[in-house]
């Protein structure tokens, strides 16, 4: 099987942890890096042995990848992933996917009726032990499961970064962390009938909710909770519990 050519799109922090994964995968040859601040992208390029573009436009018409990785802040997540997904590339998007429902909605609408593949990055379906948790539920030993908690709560400083900031990022913790639950848990429970989402208390000087709580019922009963934190840490050993009415699972 000959590699996948892909792209990397943004150059920070985020595409660095996939670098360090990408070039020892013998499936997957980085064909460019590509961001608006041509040095870093030059930096990460030299990094993986690729080429270096100042524009995902200039990465997609010169080095022609099949797929891109985006990992640019999520405001711009709609507009680049539609101009690639028109072009007949695939996208992986880093999470969120896009500020609001209907640019979501319209990034689908375009990957779908240009024959690619769109999707988020959503790591925890590809975690050994989550993997295994699911094979565990899946076997009926747990019994009728009942409910799922979820838990990604810790004391973080959000004053100067990115994420807490609504134009940027689409909304605080709930937008940020969440993404990760929310599939989370529909990765155990199937597809969710009914949503509420709680916001706590602001600990932090920020204009977005650094925590907040969802309560989430899936279309068969089982009912999930999750507890979104940037400013509490609830100092437990574990971040999902799944209960059935036989035995639990803790992860």
């Amino acid at each position: 099987m000959t590699p996948l050519k892909l792209g990397l799109i943004g150059a920070g922090r985020i595409s660095g942890a996939y670098a360090d994964v990408l070039g020892h995968c013998d499936d997957v040859e980085i064909i460019g890096v590509a961001d608006v601040d041509l040095a870093a992208a030059q930096v990460l390029a030299d990094r993986l042995g690729s080429a270096a573009y100042g524009s995902h436009e200039e990465l997609a018409e010169r080095a022609q990848p099949e797929a891109v990785l985006i990992c640019t802040p999520p405001n711009t997540h709609a507009d680049i992933s539609l101009d690639l997904v028109a072009r007949g590339i695939h996208v992986m998007c880093e999470k969120p996917l896009a500020l609001s429902p209907p640019e979501a909605v319209k990034m689908l609408e375009g990957a779908e009726g240009n024959g690619v593949v769109l999707t988020m990055a959503s790591k925890f379906r590809y975690v050994q032990d989550v993997v295994r948790a699911r094979s565990v539920v899946q076997s009926g030993v747990l019994g009728e499961i009942i409910l799922l908690e979820n838990t990604f709560a810790s004391r973080v400083d959000m004053a100067s970064r990115l994420n807490s900031q609504s134009a940027i990022s689409g909304g605080g913790v709930l937008i940020d962390n969440g993404t990760h639950s929310v599939d989370v848990v529909r990765y155990f429970l199937g597809p969710i009938a009914e949503v509420m989402a709680v916001e706590g208390k602001r600990a932090q000087d920020l204009a977005v909710e650094d925590t907040a709580q969802i309560f989430l019922r899936g279309v068969d009963g089982a009912r999930a909770t999750i507890d979104l934190s940037w400013s509490l840490d609830k100092e437990r050993p574990w971040y999902l519990e799944i209960y059935g009415s036989e035995r639990t699972i803790q992860v």
